[in-house]
């Protein structure tokens, strides 16, 4: 048995969401109408400019929080910082941007640490307020339901592409955009409607949260490549092999786990497993809202929100891109 499957499991009667079905945060409760939810988010920079650097790095920890249907309340920032090699204005600089984030968030910055490392590294830990009985998590996707996607995919693709100076301009700024930006709109607007589950696409790609939200759920995801909704140029960037050690690490974890159509084009297959950053919510609910959602969504100028799959009765594997 792998060493981590050896760790104690906790057990609380306040405890709601703790680690067993990989949700994007933990949640536990304090008394019948208030439980905190508990998240934390960290990585090295995928863009040059720090302030911007700072402000996906937030957006990114935030993400978590909009992801359980709750509200953001205070944030600590931590940050590993090489102070020999970079001035102390660069870190200024990160600080600033996770703090305009976590402000529009309507979070209270209240402190953070710091350690010297060879390696920059900034996020944030990030505890939210929900009513106990309003948690949603990533599992409960039932047979029949809609999933709905709210940002664009490819972030991953375009920023390693950046560090190689050879993405497109009009691709970098549209990555950085949609990284920037909130998830807060998404989520309240998707608190509107009967939800079943919901996770924020990040590091496993779109296909490992969907993995997680099926095979917690009991059922098989089928998702539509030509649905995706894709960042300009993103296609073009994963045909010319613009792609990430995390996109390799998710292709082995989910080996076996899910399947891929023959028909669909390598290149939408590449960007389906791509690492995410700061990416949209993925929404399960019945199939007959999913419309009103997305044009709910769209209303709230969430312009990518698109169904992009179904729930079905479970198969062999848990995900079939299609």
């Amino acid at each position: 048995m792998h060493v981590l499957h050896s760790l104690p499991k906790w057990e609380h009667p306040d405890l709601i969401v703790g680690t067993d079905t990989s949700d994007d945060a933990g949640v536990f409760r304090l008394r019948k109408d208030l439980a905190i939810v508990n998240t934390v988010d960290f990585f090295t920079p995928i863009v040059d400019d720090p302030y911007v650097f700072g402000q996906i790095a937030a957006a990114n920890a935030l993400s978590d929080i909009y992801a359980m249907g709750a509200d953001p309340v205070t944030a600590l920032n931590i940050v590993a910082f090489p102070k020999d090699t970079l001035d102390l204005d660069v870190l200024g600089e990160i600080l600033k941007g996770g703090a305009e984030r976590a402000r529009a968030a309507g979070a209270v910055v209240v402190g953070g640490h710091s350690i010297i490392d060879q390696e920059l590294k900034y996020g944030m830990a990030v505890t939210g307020a929900i009513h106990p009985e309003r948690v949603i998590r990533n599992v409960g996707v039932r047979e029949g339901d809609a999933l709905v996607l709210t940002k664009r995919l490819g972030t991953g693709i375009i920023t390693t592409a950046l560090k190689r100076r050879k993405a497109p301009a009009a691709s970098v700024r549209a990555a950085v955009a949609s990284m920037i930006s909130l998830n807060k709109a998404a989520s309240g607007v998707m608190r509107k409607f009967r939800v079943h589950a919901c996770s924020d696409v990040t590091g496993y790609g779109l296909l490992g949260h969907t993995y997680e939200m099926a095979d917690g759920s009991g059922v098989t995801v089928v998702l539509e490549s030509a649905k995706l909704p894709l960042l300009p140029g993103v296609a073009r960037l994963a045909a010319r092999g613009y792609l990430t050690g995390g996109c390799k690490r998710n292709r082995t974890f989910l080996d076996g786990k899910i399947a891929v159509a023959p028909s669909v084009s390598k290149d939408l297959e590449e960007i389906a497993f791509d690492p995410q950053t700061s990416g949209g919510l993925l929404i399960a609910l019945p199939k007959e809202a999913a419309p009103r959602l997305v044009k709910a969504l769209r209303a709230a100028r969430i312009t990518a929100a698109t169904v992009v799959g179904t729930a079905i009765r479970r198969r062999k594997v848990r995900v079939e891109l299609v």
